[in-house]
C-alpha cells in the first residue's frame, strides 16, 4: 500500500489527525519534552505549531540513487531534535533560521519540485515535523502530487510514531552517529540515542527493506544508512557497522562519510577539534569489508581539509 492507496481510503487523514493530537503534548521523538506545540510551546527542537523551512531546491549531492540525473527535491527542515555541538548547519538547526509557512505552502513547494522534475521529495531533518509533512502531503496528493518520499533523518526517532509513515515513506536516509550513549549525551544531548537509533532503523527496515532501484539507478524504495567517521573513535564505527551487518543485513547500502570538520562549538573541544585522520577513516573502511558490508558509498579522505 502506498499514499495514493491511504488517501483514497481515507487512512492517511486519519493519521494526520493523529501525529496532530501528539503535538498537544509533543512526544514526537525520544526526548518527549510534552510540551504544547498546538499552542505555540516549544521544546529542545525549538519549533511550535507551523512547519519551518530554511531552503527548497533541487539538490544533487546525495548519494546517486536519490540524486540521479535531475536532482533530489529537497526541502531543509528548521530546528532539530539533537543539539550536535560540531552542526555545519547551527544557523538552522540550533538557532531556528528559516521560515514559517502553512502546510498548504508546503504543499506548493513539493508540487513546485516535482514540476522541476525531481526524481524525489527529500525531507531533511523532519522529524519534529511529521504531523505538518503528512498534511501537506494530504494537500497535495489532489493536486497531481506523486514523487516517492525520502526520510533524510538524524535516526533518532521513536518507532511509534515511525509507524505513521508506514506506507508513505518510500525511501529511509537514517544516520547512525553514535554506539555509546555517554557521547552522544556529551556531543548531541541525546544520551539514549544508540537504543532509540537502532529500533528505529530496525522499524525503518521493516517497512521499506534493503534498497530498490529502478533500471537508471534512481531509488524507488528501501534504506540507505549514513555514518559519519568522527575522530578519536567517538562515532563507535566498528561497534555501529557490525550491529548493521547483524541486525539489518550484509547487504544494507551504506553511506561512510569522512566530511567532520570541527563546526561550531566543537572548535573549542579536545577530542573532536580536528578532523579525522587517514588511521581513523580506514579503521572505519577495514570494519566495513570485514563485516562483509560491501553495497553503498565510501569518500575519500583529504587530510588537509577533512575529506573530497
Amino acid at each position: 500500500m502506498n499514499y495514493i492507496d491511504l488517501y483514497n481510503s481515507g487512512e492517511l487523514l486519519q493519521r494526520v489527525k493523529a501525529a496532530y493530537q501528539r503535538l498537544a503534548s509533543c512526544d514526537l521523538c525520544p526526548h518527549e519534552c510534552r510540551v504544547n506545540r498546538l499552542k505555540g510551546e516549544t521544546g529542545i527542537c525549538r519549533s511550535g505549531f507551523r512547519p519551518k523551512i530554511a531552503s527548497a531546491n533541487l539538490h544533487r549531492g546525495e548519494e546517486p540513487p536519490i540524486s540521479g540525473t535531475k536532482g533530489s527535491g529537497t526541502i531543509f527542515f528548521s530546528g532539530c531534535t539533537l543539539q550536535c555541538v560540531f552542526c555545519q548547519n547551527f544557523p538552522i538547526s540550533q538557532l531556528g533560521n528559516g521560515e514559517e509557512l502553512t502546510t498548504a505552502a508546503l504543499a506548493k513547494r513539493m508540487l513546485q519540485l516535482q514540476k522541476r522534475g525531481a526524481h524525489n521529495i527529500n525531507f531533511v531533518t523532519p522529524t519534529h515535523f511529521m504531523p505538518q509533512i503528512l498534511a501537506a502531503l494530504w494537500l497535495a496528493i489532489p493536486q497531481g502530487f506523486s514523487l516517492p518520499l525520502v526520510w533524510n533523518s538524524s535516526g533518532y526517532e521513536r518507532v511509534d510514531a515511525l509507524a505513521l509513515l508506514e506506507g508513505v515513506v518510500a525511501i529511509y536516509l537514517p544516520d547512525m552517529k553514535y554506539a555509546d550513549d555517554s557521547v552522544a549525551r556529551q556531543l548531541s544531548n541525546a544520551g539514549n540515542y544508540s537504543d532509540a537509533n537502532r529500533e528505529a532503523v530496525r522499524e525503518m527496515f521493516r517497512q521499506v527493506g534493503q534498497l530498490e532501484s529502478d533500471d537508471n539507478g534512481i531509488a524507488v524504495k528501501g534504506l540507505i544508512i549514513r555514518h559519519l567517521v568522527l575522530p578519536e573513535g567517538k562515532s563507535g564505527s566498528s561497534a555501529t557497522i557490525q550491529w548493521i551487518a547483524d541486525n539489518i543485513g550484509t547487504e544494507t547500502h551504506i553511506a561512510l562519510m569522512s566530511q567532520y570538520f570541527p563546526a561550531g562549538r566543537a572548535a573549542t573541544m579536545t577530542g573532536i577539534d580536528r578532523p579525522v585522520n587517514q588511521d581513523e577513516y580506514d579503521a572505519a573502511v577495514e570494519a566495513l569489508a570485514a563485516a562483509g558490508l560491501d553495497n553503498g558509498w565510501v569518500q575519500e579522505l583529504d587530510e588537509e581539509r577533512g575529506s573530497v
